[in-house]
C-alpha cells in the first residue's frame, strides 16, 4: 500500500511555518518527511520536543527535515513557538499530501510516518508506523540517512 522504496516521490508543495515549501525545490539534496497525526497531541508532542531538545543534532542531519500534518499553519506556529521545534511543519489540510504518499488511515487521519526522499526525488526510505505511538528518534533519523 502506497509508496515503496525506489519509485518517485509526488511532487507537492504546501504552506508552512517557514513559508511556502515545494518538494521539487529540494532536487540535489535529501528531504526528510515526517507524517504526523497532530499538533498538541501526547505522542506528537513528545516526537517534536526530543527533537527540540537534539536541536543541534537535527541541524547537523545532511538533509533538510520538515514535518507534515493535517493542522492550519496558525496550528503549526503556535506548536513550533510553544515547543521549540526546530523544523519547519507543513499544513496538508485536505490530506493530499498524506495520501499521495499512502500514509492516511481512517478514522485516524495521517499516520505517522518517516520518509527519506534522495536527492533524484525518488523514495529512498519509508517507515509507517503501525499504531503511531513511537516515532523516529533523531538517531533513527541520522542512521537511515547513512544507509542512503
Amino acid at each position: 500500500m502506497g509508496l515503496s522504496v525506489g519509485d518517485p516521490a509526488p511532487d507537492f508543495e504546501l504552506d508552512g511555518t517557514e513559508g511556502r515549501f515545494r518538494l521539487s525545490d529540494h532536487r540535489g539534496e535529501r528531504v526528510v518527511l515526517l507524517f504526523y497525526p497532530g499538533d498538541f497531541t501526547p505522542v506528537c508532542t513528545k516526537q517534536f520536543c526530543s527533537y527540540a531538545e537534539r536541536a543541534e543534532d537535527m541541524s547537523s542531519l545532511e538533509a533538510k527535515v520538515v514535518g507534515i500534518s493535517a493542522q492550519d499553519v496558525d496550528s503549526h506556529t503556535k506548536f513550533v513557538s510553544d515547543n521549540g521545534i526546530p523544523v519547519p511543519l507543513l499544513a496538508d489540510p485536505d490530506k493530499s499530501v498524506a495520501k499521495s504518499f499512502g500514509v492516511t488511515a481512517p478514522m485516524l487521519g495521517t499516520r505517522r510516518a518517516a520518509f527519506i526522499v534522495d536527492e533524484d526525488g525518488k523514495v529512498a526510505y519509508k517507515h509507517v508506523h503501525t499504531l503511531g505511538l513511537d516515532f523516529q528518534t533523531v538517531d533513527q533519523i541520522r542512521d537511515a540517512l547513512a544507509k542512503v
